[in-house]
C-alpha cells in the first residue's frame, strides 16, 4: 500500500495561484514520487477575490484535491496550524501558495523524511524580498535566538515536512493561540534543515505589513521570552537608584552653595518625561504578555469552518 503524502496550502485571496500551485505540485508527484499517493489541503482563511470559487472547481475535477472554508479570516498562524490538525497523510508538507516556497523541495523533503528525520525544516539562506525587510528579520531572529529560554530556528517561516507523530502532537496541543515556528523549535523531534532561496510572489502582493509582521514578533517574543519583563524589573531598579542619587547630590548642592545654586525647572522637566516614557515603554510590553495570557485564557477555537470540500 502506498503512503499517503499530505500537502496542506493556506490560502487567502490567492484566486490566480490556487490553480497553477496545485497543478505544479501533482506533477512534481506524478513525475519524481510515483510510489506515493497524495492529498492536496486548501484551507481558505475567508478570501473574497473569487479564491473559493475556483477550489471549488479544482475540487470538482480532482477528489483529490480537497478544501476547508472558514467562516472568517482566523489570522496567519491559526488557520495554517488548524489545516495541518485535519490532513490525514504519514506526513504532512506545508508550503505557501504564491509559490515562494518552491515545489521542487518536496522530494528532497520526502527524501530526508525516509531517512527517519521527523521534521524537515525549510530555512531561507537568501531571500528576493525587499532588502530592508530582509535586514530586519535577521536582527529579529538573532535577537529572539538570544533572548530565548528555548532553541529558535532563523529564518524558519513553517514551511517544511511533519511527520504524522509530530501532527498527533499538534492536535493534543490544544493552545488557542499557537506559535508553529516556536513549537517545532520546543517540542519537535529529530529534525532536519534544508537550506532553500526565497523567491519572489508569482502573481498578486503579499498580505502581510508592519502590523503583522509585528504581530508575529510579539507572539514568539511573549510567548518563549521572559528577558522583556526581567529587563523591566532591572532599569526599573536602576533608574530608581539613579534618580535616589541625583536628588541627593542636588540637596547637597542646594545646601553648600544656597544662595549661587539655582534648581531651575529644566531637571525636573526633562527627568519627569524621560521617567514617564520609560513607564509608558514597559507597561506597553508588560501589556504583550497580558494579551497573549488573556488570548490562551479566553481559550476560543482555532478556527471555526464553514464547509469542507472532499473530505
Amino acid at each position: 500500500m502506498k503512503k499517503l503524502i499530505s500537502v496542506l496550502i493556506p490560502c487567502y485571496n490567492e484566486v490566480e495561484n490556487v490553480g497553477p500551485i496545485s497543478e505544479a505540485v501533482i506533477k512534481e508527484f506524478e513525475a519524481k514520487l510515483p510510489q506515493y499517493d497524495y492529498e492536496i489541503v486548501f484551507i481558505d482563511n475567508f478570501s473574497t477575490d473569487g479564491t473559493r470559487e475556483k477550489l471549488e472547481l479544482l475540487c470538482n475535477a480532482n477528489k483529490k484535491i480537497k478544501a476547508i472554508f472558514n467562516a472568517k479570516n482566523f489570522g496567519q498562524f491559526n488557520s495554517p496550524y488548524h489545516g495541518m490538525c485535519q490532513t490525514t497523510g504519514d506526513c504532512t508538507i506545508a508550503m505557501c501558495c504564491d509559490f515562494q516556497d518552491p515545489v521542487d523541495l518536496i522530494p528532497r523533503f520526502v527524501a530526508e523524511w525516509e531517512k527517519g528525520y521527523k521534521i524537515v525544516s525549510a530555512i531561507k539562506t537568501q531571500s528576493e524580498e525587499n532588502k530592508i525587510v530582509r535586514f530586519l528579520r535577521t536582527c529579529y531572529y538573532k535577537t529572539i535566538k538570544k533572548m530565548s529560554s528555548v532553541e529558535q530556528i532563523e529564518h524558519f517561516t513553517g514551511t517544511g515536512l511533519y511527520d504524522k507523530s509530530f501532527i498527533d502532537i499538534l492536535r493534543n496541543l490544544d493552545d488557542p493561540t499557537p506559535f508553529l515556528r516556536g513549537i517545532v523549535a520546543e517540542l519537535g523531534p529529530l529534525r532536519k534543515d534544508i537550506e532553500y532561496t526565497q523567491a519572489k510572489r508569482r502573481t498578486g502582493k503579499s498580505h502581510n505589513n508592519w502590523y503583522t509582521l509585528y504581530d508575529a514578533a510579539m507572539l514568539s517574543f511573549t510567548s518563549y521570552t521572559k528577558v522583556g519583563l526581567r529587563v523591566a524589573t532591572i532599569i526599573g531598579f536602576c533608574f530608581a537608584a539613579l534618580t535616589m542619587l541625583m536628588a541627593l547630590l542636588y540637596l547637597c548642592a542646594k545646601l553648600m552653595w544656597w544662595d549661587s545654586f539655582p534648581m531651575g525647572t529644566a531637571p525636573m522637566l526633562i527627568g519627569t518625561f524621560f521617567i514617564g516614557s520609560i513607564q509608558l515603554f514597559f507597561i506597553g510590553l508588560l501589556g504583550e504578555y497580558i494579551l497573549n495570557i488573556n488570548a490562551r485564557v479566553m481559550h476560543r477555537p482555532l478556527v471555526v469552518e464553514e464547509r469542507r470540500i472532499n473530505f
